[in-house]
């Protein structure tokens, strides 16, 4: 199945800002931040298609999965 993967901020540092990958039926968020390098503690926001989402989701074909770290600034 595939997923569409979109980071930003700090997450887009030595990787692309969209991603397409393929993964097997029932992969979680936490999966595919793991296999990112990306720390669970250091994801902020987590949308799934637009909505609030958590790390143990099971996605299905065509989900975007949307990651921020946390931002700051005045």
């Amino acid at each position: 199945m595939k997923v569409e993967v979109r980071l930003f901020a700090t997450f887009r540092h030595g990787r692309e800002k969209k991603q397409f990958m393929e993964y097997k039926d029932g992969v979680t968020v936490r999966e595919i931040i793991n296999k990112l390098d990306i720390e669970e503690e250091e994801v902020a926001i987590l949308l799934i298609n637009g909505r609030d989402g958590v790390l143990e989701k099971e996605l299905v074909d065509g989900d975007v999965v949307s990651l921020f770290p946390p931002v700051g600034g005045g």
